[in-house]
């Protein structure tokens, strides 16, 4: 079964792109010096305007997607709704969090870069998984719009504490990065405030407008390829700014990659089994691994870089979230077809004979 084929050219490609943006960015830095000297002078203060943007348009086109009316969607199964807020919430930041201390301890940049991701539950390219490997669009839909809420109001408090609190309490003084939450808070704003705003502004005023089919078959299609193309650009001219901290990368990658792995299996793999406990089908039951698994990392990168700087190992650190994590979930698709074929066909044969008519038996 081939399901990365029904992929977007961009997005059935997306790892190599990535590498080729960093690769594109190193050579750019190195091959034209003057690069550097004229980017910079897009600045405010340390915040990189072209940066800047990137990012922005980067968290754009998910939030012109997000149904926010079906946010009640998620409500009907409160026992499934509870598992997405456990695991999303709670087990995915703490695993996170655990994995991070365990592996990065020593870097406590590319530490604080992993905990940024496991805080940022997915909004985007969950859709995408979540469609590939047939998972239940609606509930999808809703799950997504509350994270999107959720993640404006609670994500710098969240950040706030699992960088700068916890590590203080445990007594990891070495690995500790004093953030205040005023200083995450500004960068959600910025970075996810403003898309959500425009998102939401964007949705409303043109289903209003112009019709909901018209919106979801020739507006979303156009500007969903920004995120992509904005993700790309940024990882250009960030790399094209570091100069001699990219000789690093290959071991670098490593590192901050065992962590990212091992943290998307084991979401989805203990995800898929809870939820498979609770009596969910396989639709609902692939659509909260997925949105367990997946990851945010658009607003990771943002946060690391207005926060820590361009220059930082946690942007760094972060960039690397999407090289791991495109080419680990198309394979968790075929992991969930494959579950799909042995732990549901029982129950699908149950059901399938029940609901037959009493005359065919």
């Amino acid at each position: 079964m081939n399901t990365p084929g029904r992929l977007s050219f961009l997005d059935r490609y997306l790892t190599g792109w990535i590498f080729a943006a960093m690769a594109a960015g190193v050579l750019l830095g190195w091959l034209m010096p003057g690069t550097v000297p004229f980017l910079n002078r897009f600045s405010i203060g340390t915040t990189s305007i072209p940066i800047a943007l990137g990012l922005i348009v980067m968290m754009y086109p998910p939030f012109t997607k997000v149904r926010y009316e079906q946010l009640h969607e998620v409500f009907r199964n409160k026992r499934i709704l509870g598992l997405s807020l456990l695991q999303n919430w709670v087990v995915g930041p703490i695993l996170m969090f655990l994995l991070a201390i365990v592996f990065l301890r020593a870097y406590p940049e590319y530490m604080v870069a992993l905990i940024l991701i496991g805080l940022a539950r997915c909004i985007a390219m969950v859709i995408v998984w979540n469609e590939l490997a047939k998972g239940d669009t609606q509930y999808a839909a809703g799950l997504v719009a509350f994270n999107s809420l959720f993640q404006v109001f609670f994500y710098s408090v969240y950040a706030w504490i699992f960088i700068t609190v916890l590590p203080a309490k445990l007594g990891l003084q070495g690995a500790v990065v004093d953030v205040s939450i005023a200083q995450i808070a500004q960068s959600v704003f910025i970075y996810l405030g403003i898309p959500f705003l425009a998102g939401l502004l964007t949705r409303t005023l043109l289903i209003r407008a112009k019709g909901r089919e018209w919106y979801e078959r020739h507006f979303i299609p156009r500007v969903s390829p920004l995120t992509l193309i904005a993700l790309l650009f940024t990882i250009v001219v960030m790399f094209s700014l570091k100069g001699e901290y990219i000789v690093r990368l290959p071991l670098d990658v490593l590192r901050i990659a065992v962590p990212l792995l091992i943290y998307f299996v084991v979401m989805f793999l203990v995800s898929f089994y809870m939820g498979k406990k609770l009596g969910a089908d396989y639709s609902k039951t692939t659509t909260l691994a997925f949105t367990a698994a997946s990851n945010n990392f658009e607003l990771a990168i943002a946060v690391a870089v207005s926060v820590f700087g361009i220059n930082s190992g946690a942007a760094f650190a972060a960039v690397i979230g999407p090289l791991v994590e495109v080419p680990v979930m198309i394979a968790l698709v075929n992991v969930g077809f494959y579950f799909q074929r042995h732990g549901f066909e029982s129950i699908q044969s149950v059901a399938m004979e029940a609901t037959r008519p009493a005359a065919s038996r």
